[in-house]
């Protein structure tokens, strides 16, 4: 046979078509004609589609005896795309309530790496007796005395916890393939909560009760098996505000699609999302952040968030709120996308608030959702049915939607008449033939299906669960934190313009310093104020790093972007050219100025100690803002912190002074390490007759030895220092990957 794309221009014999499908499809089409009437019209509209060469031959019917436009099967190759793109076929779908046929135009291939999902992929997500608890506010009650928490805590008597609200009540639904399910309801009827229980992210403090079972294809899962196959564009749109739109998918689509799918492809697919969702004209602005940094509006952020969840091919697809925040023409536009995705065979579960009349006729199936009850679920039509039964039908040219939410609403001043109207329409739903059918799908666990279901494995996820490998995770992370360390100007213009503002300051202050009793005493302090200044400096620099970005963190980490490890190596490693760079102009500055001891080997010794010391303190400020969890919370802990590690430093107290119960914590001071490195380096060739003493009666140091005998420091630990000073900056580094290891892991 000849390809597809050499016939289309051709209008080829229906004989001849017919001769060129297998036994298969020849059997699928002797079961249309012998249907009757419909099975002709179907057979009538296939003929002229053939003889105008919309559709390929082989793909005239399908299982359900609908007309689909599969097209050849799909590669991971920038051809396959072009081809995909190249067409915008015409889909012929008999649908189950009025026995009509309604042509629908299908989108381009969007959301997808390959075409058609093969029913053996294809998932159906069902939930069953699904109760979700959040905690009750206290109605303005004082909080218990100090003394008689702490009673309560060291003795066995019984605690008052804190009163639960029932906010999702037994919730029973099921989502299947191909289906574009709407979730809608009032303002605080539980739409969010059942979406976030859905994909097993729901917020601290909320509860799920133990008996709720999720399952796909009848196989129950847990929160890592759904986030491997599920993606959930969420309410609130993070981002990390110095990238551009074109850098951010870039990235996600690095991370999100498969391992195997090759670099030109993916470039390829951000261009084809961009184009869709209207984004190429802001493709190079910065995504910014509201009230700080302009960059994007509202509605090309909540459209970017969109299109990150759909770069990859989720065969489930869960979006809280998709078009809040964008005109008529852009929401409609999304949901396009998405009833495209949906006759794929993906399936789609959305929130939305009071839809078109436009937007409603999209939806397959709609869940009505009441005061945390089920008050319906099913299609639009059978809604039309269950509401004319119970004595409020909605009228006519009158957009259902809004008729339902408004139905479903509690009105001020009416409270009580609104809840026994919810309550007449949940007790009758619950005990209505749809509601049952439901609950025994979501009971029978995938049996009496029409075909046998069983979890397949997700193409280009690996046995981790992560669609991209450790190397890619590890440079994907490296790139978008170096883009932002060159983008955010306080970390680099202001950062090199203070240090060498603050170093000019103390150069002017120890200018020129001579080798005499005065002199000995102002460069021991001057080095310790190297110390102490690139202490601070670099503790206050990085303090807000991983606080400031961890709602991102988190929401990616539970997306399966990427590991803790690689986001934590990618993060710092980024970052350490700029705190190398920091104490080399400090000490640049400084050295020459005061005076320090000359020569190339006490210079570069020197600014090897000084940058050991801002990469411990670095790292120590890591520790805090992985520990944190606000910036506000890591600037009050900072300091205080620090302030111990500086006194047992051998400048303000000696070290050989330091308590006994205090020793073992002065082992963890980075500054009596570095301290004694510095005056080692500068006194140790220091020989006796070098420093004039000009002043009788007057302690003077005559050598460079009695300078370190007074400070208890021994030339022989120079080298012990300096290991110390790296195995301070791994243990603190190791201890700030835990805490946001502890901080990744899931509340559910």
């Amino acid at each position: 046979m000849r390809p597809y794309t050499e016939r289309r221009g051709v209008a080829p014999d229906w004989e001849d078509a017919v001769q060129s499908v297998g036994s298969l499809r020849r059997a699928c089409i002797m079961k249309q004609l012998s249907a009757g009437v419909r099975g002709g019209v179907l057979l009538l509209l296939q003929s002229a589609f053939l003889r105008t060469g919309l559709i390929h031959p082989l793909d005239v019917c399908n299982r359900n005896g609908s007309l689909y436009n599969v097209g050849a099967k799909m590669r991971y190759s920038s051809s396959s795309y072009q081809d995909q793109s190249m067409d915008d076929a015409l889909n012929t779908t008999l649908t189950n309530d009025k026995a009509t046929l309604i042509q629908v135009w299908k989108p381009k291939s969007y959301g997808s790496v390959k075409g058609q999902i093969p029913q053996c992929e294809r998932l159906t997500y069902t939930w069953k007796e699904i109760d979700v608890f959040g905690e009750a506010p206290t109605d303005g009650k004082p909080r218990e005395p100090l003394c008689t928490r702490l009673r309560n805590c060291c003795t066995r008597q019984r605690k008052d916890f804190n009163p639960r609200k029932h906010l999702l009540k037994n919730v029973t639904g099921v989502a299947k393939s191909g289906e574009l399910l709407a979730v809608m309801g009032s303002s605080g009827a539980g739409k969010t909560t059942l979406l976030n229980a859905l994909a097993f992210r729901s917020p601290p403090g909320v509860k799920i009760s133990p008996n709720a079972v999720r399952a796909l294809n009848g196989v129950p899962v847990n929160a890592e098996q759904l986030r491997a196959r599920c993606a959930y564009v969420q309410q609130d749109d993070l981002f990390i505000p110095s990238l551009t739109t074109r850098e951010h998918l870039l990235f996600q689509a690095m991370l999100r699609m498969g391992r195997d799918v090759p670099a030109s492809v993916k470039q390829h697919r951000v261009q084809e999302v961009l184009q869709e969702l209207s984004l190429v004209k802001c493709a190079d602005t910065i995504i910014g952040a509201p009230g700080r940094i302009k960059g994007l509006s509202g509605g090309e952020r909540k459209r970017l968030a969109f299109a990150s969840e759909t770069l990859t091919d989720p065969h489930l697809l869960l979006c809280d709120e998709p078009t809040s925040g964008l005109d008529s023409f852009m929401a409609h536009s999304v949901l396009q996308v998405l009833k495209g995705m949906a006759m794929k065979g993906k399936t789609i579960i959305l929130t939305i608030h009071q839809p078109s009349s436009e937007l409603y006729c999209l939806f397959d199936k709609i869940l009505l959702v009441a005061e945390g009850r089920v008050a319906f679920l099913g299609s639009p039509y059978q809604s039309a049915e269950f509401f004319s039964q119970l004595g409020i039908p909605c009228p006519p040219n009158y957009n259902p939607a809004d008729f339902y939410v408004q139905m479903l609403a509690i009105a001020p001043a009416k409270e009580a008449e609104c809840r026994d109207m919810i309550k007449k329409i949940c007790d009758s739903f619950a005990v209505s033939p749809i509601a049952r059918e439901v609950l025994e799908t979501a009971s029978v666990a995938g049996k009496g299906m029409d075909e046998p279901y069983m979890l397949q494995q997700v193409e280009g996820v690996g046995s981790t669960g992560y669609r991209s490998s450790w190397w890619t995770q590890f440079y994907c992370i490296l790139w978008r934190s170096w883009l932002s360390v060159l983008k955010d100007p306080m970390l680099v213009k202001v950062r090199l313009l203070q240090t060498a503002m603050v170093a000019t300051l103390i150069g002017s202050i120890y200018f020129g310093q001579v080798l005499d009793q005065d002199g000995v005493m102002n460069i021991n302090g001057s080095l310790f104020l190297f110390l102490t200044n690139m202490t601070f400096q670099n503790v206050f620099a990085v303090i807000n790093v991983f606080s400031a970005e961890l709602p991102v963190f988190l929401r990616e980490k539970r997306s399966r972007l990427y590991r803790v490890d690689t986001y934590f190596l990618g993060k710092t490693i980024a970052e350490l050219p700029l705190f190398i760079a920091v104490p080399f102009v400090f000490t640049s500055i400084t050295y020459p100025m005061i005076g320090l001891r000359t020569g190339a080997t006490h210079y570069l010794t020197t600014l090897f100690i000084v940058t050991l010391v801002a990469n411990v303190s670095t790292s120590f400020g890591y520790l805090i803002s992985c520990a944190s969890s606000s910036i506000s919370m890591a600037l009050s802990v900072g300091p205080p912190v620090v302030i111990p590690f500086l006194i047992f430093g051998g400048f303000f107290l000696n070290s050989a002074s330091v308590p006994a119960y205090f020793k073992y914590l002065s082992y963890l001071s980075w500054f009596r390490y570095a301290n004694e490195a510095l005056l080692i380096n500068q006194w140790s060739t220091v020989v006796d007759g070098e420093i004039a003493c000009t002043r009788a009666n007057v302690t003077c140091p005559r050598s460079g030895e009695i300078i370190l005998e007074t400070f208890n420091f021994r030339v022989e630990d120079f080298a012990l220092d300096i290991a110390c000073l790296f195995a301070l900056i791994v243990l603190f580094r190791l201890g700030a990957l835990l805490c946001l290891w502890l901080r990744s892991r899931s509340k559910e």
